[in-house]
């Protein structure tokens, strides 16, 4: 049974960093493109980066040169390093682990960032 194990959320203020974590089996890290949706409350859930095995990146255009996605062979674990954190990026974050046309096969149980003074 494939699990994607996510860790790193919680409540910061605007302005401030976090780091996501999501950790799985070797099998899965090693030919799946790796990444993270988020939905907000009463809205749809959205792509917020990917990144594949050899380490090609996407991001959407909302969190360009604020977020980073970054991934650890060794330790089979996708990273994301979130900056200047928005009341706007506040959602529960969902790791995902999919196939390189990004249809999605494994879901996270999810995590919830909140962002608020």
């Amino acid at each position: 049974q494939v699990q994607l194990v996510e860790s790193g959320g919680g409540l910061v203020q605007p302005g401030e960093s976090l780091r996501l974590s999501c950790a799985t089996s070797g099998s899965i890290f090693r030919i799946y493109i790796m990444g993270w949706y988020r939905q907000a409350p009463g809205k749809q859930r959205e792509l917020v980066a990917s990144i594949t095995p050899g380490r090609s990146t996407r991001y959407a255009d909302s969190v360009k040169g604020r977020f980073i996605i970054s991934r650890d062979n060794g330790k089979n674990t996708v990273y994301l390093q979130m900056s200047s954190l928005k009341p706007e990026d506040t959602a529960v974050y969902f790791c995902f682990a999919g196939s390189a046309t990004m249809k999605v096969d494994y879901w996270g149980q999810g995590t919830r960032v909140t962002v608020s003074t």
